[in-house]
This record gives C-alpha cells, sequence and structure tokens, in this order.
C-alpha cells in the first residue's frame, strides 16, 4: 500500500515558501519513514518569483529526497479591482480550490493531512470537504496569530476606525497595543482587505492546528492566551504548534566568500550596522538621503547597506527591485566621504550570511518575520523600520514585548518616513557601548539567540512541538479519496 502523504499548499513569497518545505522536510524525518510530502506548486504571479521557485524546486529534486513529490496546478486568472496585496493573493487562492480538490482527489495514496499557508483560508474549505484533517501553516509571530484570532471580536466591539480609539488595544497575552502599531490591512474598515483579514481569522476556527514558526519560550504569554481561548472569547482554538526557528540555510558557496562577506572580514566585532529592507524593500529618493545623511553623522559608526533601485514592474502590487545605480540615489560624495567604514551593496545580498559575521552589531530591518527569525537566531539585536503589511505590529512586538530593539521613530501617515536626526540618534543607542538602551537589547538579542537554537535541538520546546504535530498526523490516520 502506498505511504499516506501530507499535502502542502505553499504561496511563492520568498518567507512562506521555503519554510514551509523546510517544515515538510521536518515532517519526513519526524514520521521515521511513516509519511511522505506532496507540494502542491500555484504558478507564480510574476517572471522573478517563478524563477526562483523553480530554482528552489530544482535544489530540492537534486538532493535525492524520495518521499518529497512537486506537481504543477494549472493557470488561473489573476484577479482585479482588490485593495491589497494579502487579498489579492486570497482571492487567487479561491480561483486554486478546484485545482488542489481535484490534485488531492488524483492522489495514489492516502492523505493524512492538508497544510495551508497563511493566506489559504479557503483550501481548509477543500480538506473539510474531503474528510482530511487541515492544518495552517503560519509564517508570523504567535502575536500575530492572536491579533487574527482577536480580529473578528474587535471587529464586533469597537465602532469606529481603529486610529479613532481612545487608548490601546488589548491582545490578550501582549502589552497595550497602540492603534498606530496594527497592520496595514486594519487601518481602514472600508477596504475589502480589512474584510480579508477578520475573515481569515474567523476562518482558522476551522482547521485542525496551526503551526507557527516561533519558538514557545519566545512568545510564552501569547500561545498561553490562544490556548485558554482569551483571544476567542472563550471559544476552543485550533491546537497551536509552536516549531520555530524553521529557516532554511543553503551549503556555504564552493567558491570564494561573498564580497560582503569579505569586506565584513576585515571589520572588528559587533562593530557594523547592517540596513536590509527586504527582498521587494524599496527606498524612494528622499528616505536614501535621510539614511545616508544619518550614517554620516552616526559618529563613525561602520555599516553595511544593501541599497535597491525602483521597481522594474510593478503589476498585481508586486514591486520587483532592480539593481541599484549608486551615483544616482546616494548624496554626492556619501561614498568617498564613508570610504573605509561603510560599504553600499547594490544587488541582493546573503542576509543570513551576513548576519551570521561576527562584525555585525545591530539590523536595520523591514521587520518581515522570516528576517526577525534570522536576527534573533545569530544574536543580532534590531532597529526597526516597517514599512508595510504586518511589520509595524512586528516592530511593535520586538521593542515592547521581545525587549531586542531600539524603537525607531518614524511617521506612517508620510510613508514611514524616519527623519535624519531621529535615525542618528537610534543609531548611537544600538550601537554606542556606553547606550543603556542598546545594552539592554544586545543582551536580550544575545539570550534570544541561546533560546532559539535550545528549542530546536532535540528535546527542545519546538522539537517536541513538532514531534507532537507528527504523531497527531499518524494517529488521526489518512484518507483514501478515491
Amino acid at each position: 500500500m502506498a505511504k499516506p502523504t501530507v499535502v502542502l499548499l505553499p504561496v511563492w513569497g520568498a518567507g512562506h515558501f521555503m519554510p514551509m518545505i523546510e517544515a515538510g522536510k521536518r515532517l519526513l524525518r519526524g514520521s521515521g519513514g511513516a509519511l511522505s510530502v506532496t507540494v502542491l506548486l500555484m504558478p507564480a504571479p510574476t517572471p522573478d518569483a517563478a524563477v526562483d521557485i523553480a530554482a528552489q524546486v530544482k535544489r530540492e529534486e537534486a538532493s535525492g529526497a524520495d518521499d518529497i513529490s512537486f506537481r504543477h496546478l494549472p493557470a488561473v486568472d489573476m484577479p482585479t479591482g482588490h485593495t491589497g496585496v494579502e487579498e489579492w493573493i486570497s482571492r487567487i487562492l479561491r480561483s486554486h480550490a478546484p485545482n488542489v480538490r481535484a490534485a488531492i482527489a488524483g492522489l495514489d495514496c492516502p492523505v493524512a493531512a492538508l497544510v495551508t499557508d497563511i493566506f489559504c483560508t479557503p483550501a481548509l474549505e477543500v480538506s473539510r470537504e474531503l474528510g482530511v484533517p487541515g492544518y495552517v501553516y503560519f509564517p508570523c509571530s504567535a502575536s500575530m496569530l492572536a491579533l487574527l484570532l482577536r480580529s473578528p471580536g474587535l471587529d464586533e466591539e469597537v465602532a469606529v476606525e481603529f486610529e479613532e480609539m481612545d487608548g490601546a488595544i488589548r491582545i490578550p497575552g501582549l502589552p497595550p497595543v497602540p492603534p498606530s502599531a496594527l497592520p496595514s490591512t486594519m487601518l481602514d474598515r472600508k477596504k475589502s482587505t480589512y474584510d480579508w483579514f477578520v475573515a481569515t481569522g474567523r476562518g482558522y476556527m476551522n482547521a485542525t492546528g496551526v503551526i507557527v514558526n516561533t519558538a514557545a519560550e519566545l512568545e510564552q504569554s501569547v500561545l498561553a492566551a490562544i490556548a485558554d481561548g482569551r483571544c476567542t472569547r472563550g471559544v476552543p482554538a485550533p491546537t497551536v504548534y509552536p516549531i520555530g526557528p524553521v529557516l532554511s540555510f543553503p551549503p556555504p558557496p564552493e567558491e570564494q566568500p561573498h564580497e560582503c562577506v569579505r569586506w565584513l572580514d576585515a571589520q572588528p566585532p559587533a562593530s557594523v550596522l547592517f540596513l536590509c529592507f527586504g527582498s521587494k524593500g524599496l527606498l524612494p529618493p528622499p528616505k536614501v538621503r535621510e539614511i545616508a545623511a544619518a550614517l554620516e553623522r552616526s559618529g563613525g559608526h561602520r555599516f553595511l547597506w544593501v541599497l535597491r533601485g525602483p521597481p522594474k514592474d510593478s503589476r498585481h502590487g508586486q514591486r520587483v527591485p532592480t539593481d541599484a545605480m549608486l551615483d544616482e540615489l546616494l548624496p554626492e560624495g556619501f561614498l568617498e566621504r564613508t570610504k573605509g567604514r561603510g560599504l553600499v551593496w547594490p544587488t541582493r545580498a546573503p542576509q543570513k550570511e551576513i548576519l551570521a559575521h561576527a562584525a555585525v552589531g545591530g539590523f536595520v530591518t523591514h521587520c518581515g518575520w522570516n528576517s526577525i527569525l534570522e536576527s534573533l537566531w545569530f544574536g543580532v539585536p534590531v532597529l526597526p523600520w516597517p514599512l508595510d503589511a504586518e511589520q509595524h505590529f512586528n516592530a511593535f512586538t520586538l521593542v515592547a514585548h521581545l525587549g531586542v530593539a531600539v524603537p525607531l521613530g518614524m511617521d506612517r501617515r508620510r510613508d514611514n518616513f524616519v527623519e535624519a536626526a531621529e535615525l542618528e540618534r537610534a543609531v548611537r543607542s544600538l550601537m554606542d557601548d556606553a547606550s543603556e538602551e542598546g545594552r539592554k537589547a544586545r543582551a536580550k538579542a544575545a539570550e534570544t539567540r541561546a533560546v532559539c537554537r535550545k528549542a530546536v535541538e532535540e528535546g527542545g520546546s519546538s522539537s517536541t512541538a513538532f514531534q507532537r504535530l507528527t504523531d497527531d498526523i499518524v494517529r488521526r490516520g489518512a484518507v483514501q479519496i478515491r
């Protein structure tokens, strides 16, 4: 009889696809050969995303893993008229629901579970129709999960726009949340993207379980609040499995190290501020000028700045950066004046290799959860500069809940603008040895580094949670669809 399979349905984003594939491979190892994994591949919406996914699939297939297979779903029409990328992706997933149903029904082996991405709540309806346990792979924090689960209640309890509220928002397990820290999807309740957010919170209640890319020790109070039903007004929430950090570490290149890494080799320990705003992080010229001014005036602190150029493709809201023309973007003479203590890199950079380097002492990040986990894994304290999506909420939790960041003041109404003087202050606070604020963030970051690594060791909290997930999937049994 064919081995039961766990079906994975990832989306194509950098912080979504590989973490789910890594989780699938861990599931294989944890099952002791009792399970296989089948990955359903939706066509990516942009050429660059398609190339990235194809390369990742090729690497996995070349690794020789016998129990993981990939199946391509047919293309669907791209939706129009959306009010945000989250809603757009979710509508693509709804269009794919018949394809997902047909692909699962066409498998020649029993199906033990369907694991969907954060955006894929329509797939939970498919799993329910087929009688297959449905799990959500949640590549964000447990705090973000708590907010999603709490959102239907907030929608009923708060009559005005959240930014018009008096006081803070109460999310069980977290400090009081200022409305300015809410995800962008919650800031305009008239938009359909807001309706998507609330509906997603409701939809998760239909899941068998939620697999979260976090470690229990990082977010204990939040996980306890979810488990106790405090985020869902007393209604039991699905079982949560905190299995993180799940991070993908490709093998080191056989050729010489990356130029950024070689530059870091010549810098003193913990002396370099690393600035990187994600794979799609784009900074307009006014922000570039403010950063440049702050770095020049920051007291001689060293820096490695990944600066990307204007987008070449803005279809469907998918803004893809180009390689930067530094002479056009940076103030005249900046590179010469900072020569020796700064490197501005105009294209993609190996973020994990850079964060792992002993010379890096701080990280200015857009606060995507994958980047946050990487900084926590390597014990690098943070200056949070959120740009979009749930990143403002992540920034709040980094400062107020995890304590690994120095706050950075910004004007969210001016497209998250940060004045040069404020960035200079924050850089000095994070990097200066004499700064008490920076000392606390550095100590907390070092503590989280140890916590993250212990969690994924054999017998650690995440390793135990993952084994519990695997055992639960095996124990529930598999369904022969045909």
